[in-house]
């Protein structure tokens, strides 16, 4: 986290701790441990995440610290916060804009996407509906141009079917649920994402189970 929070100072920022992010990123894989003979899903995505600082020219990740938040899902409690939540996606949406602006490199497109992510979930937090999926829509787009961050595209998929769930759409929550857990494999916090989709799935299939009831009363009246 130390590595994550540092490499998303500016060049002209004041860096604390007097570390290096490169080389705490390069350090990373070797700090992995394995409990019962496995590794922890968090560290498997940091050690990916890291990868990229092998070059002899890494390119930065965009909002590390941030996407780290939201493997721990802590958008969630943070989105209770107004001025918290707008004060993130002040910081992503100037993420956004290094981005649009900077040379296209391979991971041009998967940083686009995770960006589009979070300010999704901001904007949702936010109350900004319509922004939010949009958002959440873009990366679905763009699903066949990610060539690393696959577990981006089923999760996108499910914050927008909880979106869709907010607003009673859950017909169309349900099959982007599905379409989230039966169409992806093997991308990095599966386990937790599918868990998430489980419990999204059967709410919102309790949500209609409730709605026919409550129709089926009504014509019976």
């Amino acid at each position: 986290m130390k590595a994550a929070y540092l490499s998303m100072f500016g060049k002209e920022d004041h860096k604390p701790f007097g570390d290096d992010e490169v080389e705490l990123f390069r350090a990373v894989p070797g700090l992995k441990l394995k409990i019962a003979g496995k590794s922890l899903p968090t560290e498997k995505f940091a050690i990916r995440k890291s990868r990229r600082y092998f070059s002899s020219n890494p390119i930065s990740l965009p909002v590390p610290a941030l996407e780290m938040m939201y493997i721990w899902n802590g958008y969630a409690v943070i989105g209770k916060q107004p001025k918290l939540t707008d004060g993130i996606l002040e910081i992503i949406t100037k993420a956004e804009e290094m981005l649009e602006k900077g040379p296209e490199n391979e991971y041009s497109v998967d940083d686009e996407c995770l960006v589009k992510l979070l300010k999704g979930l901001c904007l949702k937090y936010l109350g900004r509906v319509q922004e939010a999926e949009e958002n959440f829509r873009s990366i679905s787009a763009n699903e066949k141009k990610i060539k690393y961050d696959h577990y981006l595209i089923p999760n996108a998929l499910l914050e927008l079917a909880l979106l869709l769930m907010e607003q009673d759409r859950n017909e169309e929550a349900v099959k982007l649920l599905e379409s989230a857990k039966q169409n992806y494999k093997n991308y990095s916090m599966e386990s937790r994402t599918h868990f998430r989709i489980q419990a999204a799935t059967l709410q919102a299939k309790s949500s209609l189970e409730n709605s026919s009831r409550s129709m089926v009363s009504s014509v019976s009246l």
